[in-house]
């Protein structure tokens, strides 16, 4: 299994629009051949900063995701909100109760 977790920031006033985007297609995502989960976390002290932690059966089924139509029509959406530029981690649980 492999983690995903991406750290966006984003313009203050364009919060909402990103997550009225999430909202439209997270079920999508989560319904994406290879998804186990997607979770959506906001920070506690800058309101500006989310991370998506998603959980995907192999390398191969998230890079068939980030080829996709709805990757593509998600990310269109989403890019020109952010405030910073957003950092990605692919990784391997090591730990989980």
């Amino acid at each position: 299994m492999l983690v995903r977790i991406v750290k966006m920031s984003f313009e203050p006033s364009k919060i909402d629009e990103f997550l009225n985007n999430f909202e439209v297609h997270k079920n999508a995502i989560r319904d994406f051949e290879g998804c186990e989960l997607l979770e959506l976390y906001n920070d506690q002290n800058q309101p500006e900063i989310f991370f998506t932690y998603s959980y995907w059966q192999s390398a191969t089924h998230l890079e068939s995701y980030r080829k996709s139509g709805l990757f593509n029509s998600v990310w269109a959406k989403t890019k020109p909100l952010f405030n910073k530029k957003p950092e990605a981690w692919s990784v391997n649980k090591v730990f989980s109760r």
